[in-house]
């Protein structure tokens, strides 16, 4: 083998990734609405923590505060409630600073709307109802606290995943350099299960190369002399000598950190949901406030449409219908990282499905074995796995595998010959047995069957089998698809959003897996940053995309996408890359996960809507003088119970003894 070129003081192991070109989209209009990139960093920031002993404090206080009013508890003053006062205070503080903050700011936000009705109801003394109010607001902060996600690492991790160290080759001897050192030009060596520090061209040695977390490509490629290399792919076999072309930030590798990079500084700020839908009604209910006031110049009329008409429903449901909805996400085996994503998840219309590793197992495997009429299948089989024994290359160690698989015991071959780029020559017994490529049975003179070459054009690998000049069959293999993907993709369909195939590999698999599974739309041979691009690409036409991937290569992509989704078995980088993490590979949990996530906007929405309507009926019916500021607070507190009642139908049932959930109906998509 040529790689014998390369002593074994040669021996060192590296690591770096890939290379790209424009991808199109095809064409399938998507809505109209163009949507940005919904990370909110700076947001989160101020909600990126659990529940805090402060937070519990200011809870308990404000509960107690509500009981003693509740039951007259020490009311030394007459008009006012000290304990109730106190409670507000205290308990309040984190609302009035808020909200004075986004007034400066010329934010409508929900603090200030709980604000408001919180001194309106005080104003009048109806301090047991204020506390309620600010009751809720705590809580409604909390729970939005708890799910937010934390700080990301996606760069970190990149960073990480690079070689610090590189052997190079240098006046003729070999040393040991700094990556960050390398020269285009100079000769860089990886051994044996090293990942590929630079693109470059290989010079000496043979091997096969895994680019499976770069390019996608499912089986692992063979390299010779000539051929071109990537940064970040895995070595597999023999040692290579490698001219250096591309380093550090120009190689395939460095495109996908600055792509992370460049996708992550772009992402527009998004204000929470509850925060905008709580600002229309912020400004909802000061103009029926004022007008009520200007038409009646009654003090207590215009206090009871502002008690009336506060967001509370709005406030404390929607992070109650968030964290249901991500809760029974979760144990339906997909972590939402956030409120946010699930927003945004509740709108996608076009999911794009990575193929290597999502929607395959990202394993070869034998499909089929097609002896020829005559020749029995133990026959075929057995001829190529004795041939292929000591063979390295990862069809052959499939075909090994298969035989063992079956029971059947494998020959010793007396002669074993490789010849790089077609395949197998070895002396079984008395026997040649010939497996490889059409070139190799070609070469030799050993015709094969119309019906068989036909056969290879179905997108699987076909390894032809001879035995003493007689064509034996072929034996067929393929990543094979993951038995839960239709089914996967059915649902997805079901549910009216657009699926569309994304992968590194050749087009002829591609389009097989993409028929195995009725997806229309497939774009093949792309490199990470033509993921990338194709996913902005569905973006500018007005598509809010999920994208669904595994490996390295899909993280621009997943950060691209308004909602990045990473298989349980994918990389580290591809997880935190992520807005959604699948436990395990079953594509039905994302499925699932869109149904609970869209109708978790529904009753959001349903929230809203309601919540605009019993304040348009209370806000008139208190215009008229028809209620007093107590009865206005019964309607506001009655309502928001209501709401908030209809976003817990998210929160999952809990599960008695025997493991059967009570209480909660499953959502039905």
């Amino acid at each position: 083998m040529s790689s014998e070129r390369i002593s074994n003081e040669d021996r060192e192991v590296n690591s770096m990734p890939q290379e790209s070109a424009p991808a199109t989209p095809d064409d399938g209009g998507c809505a109209a609405m163009q949507v940005s990139r919904h990370h909110d960093h700076d947001h989160d920031h101020d909600h990126d923590h659990g529940f805090s002993w402060v937070e519990g404090v200011r809870i308990a206080i404000v509960a107690l505060a509500a009981v003693a009013v509740w039951f007259r508890i020490w009311e030394p003053l007459s008009s006012i409630s000290v304990l109730g006062a106190a409670g507000l205070l205290i308990g309040g503080w984190p609302i009035y600073r808020e909200a004075f903050e986004n007034l400066l700011a010329r934010r409508m936000t929900m603090e200030l709307s709980m604000s408001i009705a919180i001194l309106a109801a005080a104003a009048i003394a109806q301090f047991f109802t204020a506390l309620v109010i600010t009751l809720f607001v705590l809580i409604a902060e909390v729970l939005e606290g708890l799910t937010v996600s934390r700080g990301r690492r996606a760069i970190h991790d990149l960073l990480e995943f690079l070689p610090r160290a590189v052997a190079v080759r240098r006046a003729g001897v070999l040393a040991e350099v700094d990556a960050d050192t390398v020269q285009p030009g100079e000769s860089v060596l990886v051994n044996p299960g090293g990942r590929i520090p630079v693109d470059g061209t290989v010079i000496a040695g043979h091997s096969f190369i895994d680019e499976s977390r770069i390019t996608g490509e499912s089986l692992p490629v063979e390299k010779l002399a000539g051929a071109a290399v990537f940064a970040g792919s895995i070595n597999q076999s023999g040692a290579l000598e490698i001219r250096a072309e591309r380093i550090g930030r120009d190689t395939s590798y460095g495109k996908i950190i600055e792509a992370v990079e460049q996708a992550e500084r772009s992402r527009a700020p998004v204000q929470r949901l509850a925060d905008r839908l709580a600002g229309y009604l912020v400004y909802f209910a000061l103009a029926a406030a004022a007008l009520t006031y200007v038409l009646t110049r009654d003090l207590r009329s215009t206090i009871s449409v502002i008690i009336v008409a506060g967001a509370c429903g709005i406030a404390a449901g929607t992070p109650l219908a968030i964290l249901g909805a991500i809760g029974r996400a979760a144990r339906g085996g997909a972590i939402i990282k956030g409120g946010l994503y699930l927003e945004q998840l509740g709108r996608v219309d076009t999911v794009v499905l990575d193929k290597t590793g999502t929607l395959t197992f990202g394993q070869p495997q034998v499909q089929a074995v097609h002896p020829v009429e005559g020749i029995d299948a133990d026959v075929l089989i057995d001829a190529a796995a004795a041939a292929e024994l000591r063979s390295e290359h990862p069809l052959g160690k499939t075909i090994v595998a298969y035989a063992r698989g079956l029971g059947r015991t494998i020959a010793e071959p007396e002669h074993f010959g490789y010849e790089p780029g077609r395949g197998i020559d070895a002396t079984v017994g008395t026997a040649h047995v010939l497996v490889g490529n059409l070139a190799l049975l070609a070469a030799q003179g050993i015709p094969v069957p119309q019906q068989a070459v036909v056969r290879a054009q179905n997108g699987a690998s076909q390894v032809y089998v001879a035995r003493s000049g007689q064509f034996l069959g072929s034996i067929e293999i393929a990543d094979r698809v993951r038995p839960e993907a239709r089914r996967a993709v059915d649902q997805i369909r079901a549910l009216g959003a657009r699926t569309v195939l994304l992968t590194g590999d050749a087009r002829a698999v591609a389009d097989a897996v993409a028929e195995q599974l009725g997806i229309r739309e497939v774009a093949s041979e792309l490199m990470p940053e033509d993921k990338r691009q194709y996913v902005q690409g569905l973006t500018r036409e007005g598509c809010i995309v999920a994208m669904i991937g595994d490996g390295v290569n899909d993280a621009p992509a997943l950060v691209a996408a308004q909602v990045g989704v990473a298989m349980g078995s994918g990389t580290d980088v591809a997880r935190e890359s992520a807005d959604v993490v699948l436990l395990g590979n079953d594509l039905v949990k994302f499925a699932e996960t869109l149904a609970i996530a869209r109708r978790a906007r529904r009753i959001i929405w349903a929230n809203f809507i309601g919540t605009l309507a019993v304040d348009t009926v209370g806000i008139v019916l208190a215009g008229f003088g028809l209620l007093n500021p107590l009865l206005a607070a019964f309607i506001h507190v009655a309502s928001e119970l209501t709401f908030i009642g209809n976003s817990a139908r998210l929160v999952p049932a809990r599960r008695s003894a025997a493991g059967a959930e009570v209480g909660t109906a499953e959502p039905s998509g």
